[in-house]
Formats: C-alpha cells, sequence, structure tokens
C-alpha cells in the first residue's frame, strides 16, 4: 500500500511479504523503488528522500507493544538501504495500514494502538480516528507541507529519549565544539546536531534551494555532522543518514524557533517529526544553541510552533524538573495520514502474470 505519513510518503509492506534476509530485502526494495537512479524512473519511489521511504509492518512480538514498525530509508542514488533511524512521519501511517489489514481490531470511535519502532526500541502510542471500526481519513486537522486537511492522527513518544544514542545528551554536555563549532548534540526520538545558522554565515531563513547550493556551506555541515557523529557514540557517519544536522535561528513567524534541517545532505522541505521533538527539547534546555533563540511560551505543557521552509509543525512537551534543570517528560505530536493506493508492485526479476 502506498501511504502518504505525515509530510512524507512511502510503500507500506506486511513483514511476511518481504524476504526474511535483510539483504535480499533490502536488494528487493531498491529494485521495487527504482534505487539507484536520480529520478526512480523505473520503480515507484519519488526521486526525493522524503519520499523514498519504506514501512515494514507486523504483529508485534513485545508484550508491551501491539504492532512492530521496522523503517527503512531507501537512497535515491545509491544502492543503499538504511535502518538505523526512525521516522514519526511515516510512523504515523502505520497505525492506518495495520487496522486496514487487520493486524489490529478497530474501535469506535477513536482506535489507539501501541507501536514499537524496531530500528531504535522506541514505543509510541498512536490514536486513530476509527468511527464506526473504520479507518477515517477525511477531517479538518491541517499540517503545513502537505495540502488540505484530513483526520489527525495523535502520536504520544512514550520512550523517546536516547533512542538511538542511548541518552538524551549522548556527551553529557548541553553544548560542545564540534570542527570549531557550538553544537548541541541531542537525540530525543532522533539524533539531531543543533547548530545556530549564524555561526556558519546564514540567516537561517533562506530557502532549501539557497542553502543547496551554496557547496561550502554544505561541505562545512557535513564536516560537522561527521564530527558529531564520532562524539554521539555513532561512529563513522559518512554513509549513514544520521545524525541530522538542524541550523536554528530566532523565530519570524510567530513560532518558538526558526529550523532548516538537512536529511542528511538535502534540506527538508518542512522538518521530520523526530528530529522537531529533538530541536524543541533542545529548546527548553539552558546552555543549549538553541534555548538562547528561542521564544518559549510558559507553563509545564508546552505547546511549540517550530518553524520550517513549508510552515509550521507544532511539537507538545511536558516539561518538569526546575527552571535551571528542565526534563522533558512527554513528547507528542499530530500527524495526519491517507492510503493512496493498494495493489501489486513488481521487482526487476518479475513480471505480472
Amino acid at each position: 500500500m502506498m501511504m502518504r505519513g505525515g509530510t512524507s510518503k512511502g510503500a507500506y509492506f506486511l513483514a511476511p511479504d518481504l524476504p526474511a534476509d535483510p539483504v535480499e530485502r533490502d536488494r528487493l526494495l531498491l529494485s521495487v523503488m527504482g534505487s539507484p537512479d536520480p529520478r526512480q524512473i523505473d520503480g515507484i519511489g519519488g526521486a526525493h528522500p522524503l519520499t523514498s521511504k519504506v514501512a515494514i509492518v507486523s504483529r508485534s512480538t513485545d508484550p508491551s507493544a501491539d504492532i512492530d514498525f521496522l523503517f527503512a530509508q531507501v537512497s535515491v542514488d545509491e544502492a543503499k538501504v538504511d535502518t538505523t533511524p526512525n521516522c514519526g512521519n511515516i510512523l504515523a501511517g502505520v497505525g492506518p495500514f495495520a487496522l486496514e489489514r487487520g493486524l489490529f481490531p478497530a474501535r469506535d470511535p477513536e482506535t489507539p494502538i501501541r507501536v514499537r519502532t524496531v530500528n531504535t526500541g522506541t514505543l509510541a502510542e498512536l490514536i486513530v480516528s476509527t468511527p464506526g471500526g473504520r479507518v477515517q481519513y477525511a477531517g479538518m486537522e491541517r499540517i503545513d507541507g502537505v495540502p488540505g486537511s484530513a483526520a489527525p492522527v495523535t502520536i504520544n513518544f512514550l520512550d523517546a529519549e536516547g533512542s538511538v544514542c542511548g541518552s538524551l545528551l549522548p556527551t553529557g554536555q548541553v553544548c560542545d565544539r564540534v570542527a570549531g563549532v557550538a553544537a548541541t548534540l541531542i537525540d530525543n526520538g532522533m539524533p539531531v546536531v543543533v547548530v545556530a545558522a549564524s555561526d556558519l554565515g546564514c540567516s537561517g531563513h533562506e530557502d532549501c534551494a539557497a542553502l543547496e547550493s551554496n557547496r561550502d556551506l554544505c561541505s562545512r555541515i557535513e564536516e560537522i555532522r561527521l564530527g558529531a557523529g564520532r562524539l554521539m557514540g555513532l561512529g563513522d557517519v559518512s554513509s549513514a543518514v544520521v545524525p541530522k544536522v538542524a541550523l536554528v535561528s530566532a523565530p519570524a513567524a510567530g513560532g518558538v524557533i526558526c529550523t532548516r534541517s538537512f536529511i542528511p545532505k538535502r534540506c527538508h522541505a518542512s522538518i521530520g517529526v523526530f528530529a522537531a521533538v529533538s530541536v524543541a527539547t533542545a529548546c527548553v534546555l539552558p546552555g543549549s544553541t538553541a534555548h538562547a533563540l528561542a521564544q518559549l511560551p510558559p507553563g509545564r505543557v508546552k505547546r511549540m510552533a517550530i518553524e520550517h521552509p513549508g510552515g509550521l509543525f507544532e511539537v507538545r512537551l511536558v516539561v518538569g524538573g526546575t527552571t535551571e534543570k528542565p526534563h522533558v517528560e512527554r513528547a507528542g505530536v499530530v500527524r495526519t495520514a491517507r492510503a493512496l493506493f493498494d495493489g501489486v508492485v513488481f521487482a526487476h526479476d518479475e513480471a505480472p502474470a
């Protein structure tokens, strides 16, 4: 099934329908998506990292979860499938897909589903609109980066902290120097390197095309990313898609912070779910590269609008602790999803009967 999840789009498979061997599985996924090819003309990929994603879904073997979800980022122009990271946008479609495939019973008027992301072991509760026991895609929820409106999919992250690196701040510091630049290395669902855009000679409000065409900037960002990867305990990340790099600046559209996120070498047209959660978390930490730039809302429950090239992305944080040492107790977002196509896809060595 092809689905839009949040601001991404991907192919959703039942795990038993794919080869159990990871090498064979990845070979099949590359063929199906049409990689490596910058246009993915011979597959169903959309020629961009945001539309070259795969969800592999099954009933969970973990008693704390209902559904298991393995995320695969299929490279567009390389023969590479990366199952290291997670993806909160594609996660938004996992609940509806599981219900459509009968992996979990639907309730009326909504269905809570606990989903374990196999890549990182993180657990999230998805709340899917199911009036009359059927998935509802139409609704009034709007998210920037997606035209029109749809039914909401609420995602509550139950244990995102340290999802890949093992701790919220892998170095134990709120701020480090990486390749001569101040950076906050953080993992609240996604390893992210948060850098003030001004430290790299940018305003942080440029459009994606302008940033991607600046070769010196992109080279500098990759230098920082490689150095941060080692400090975060991820080793050589030259062929990995994490950590991401987020350039931050003061908000200009009524949000908390302005971002330009790299995934990792293309500028995101919006911002990924877990990257937004990690950046929002950095904003509440005194001494971080984001804190001094952020316009934080008051109160323990904070609705934080993260500015990005396509508009605003709202993250909801519950913050405890003290002013000097705050602690994010819970993070959540609201996304939408829609089923686009349900059918059969053919690999290169297969032909229709």
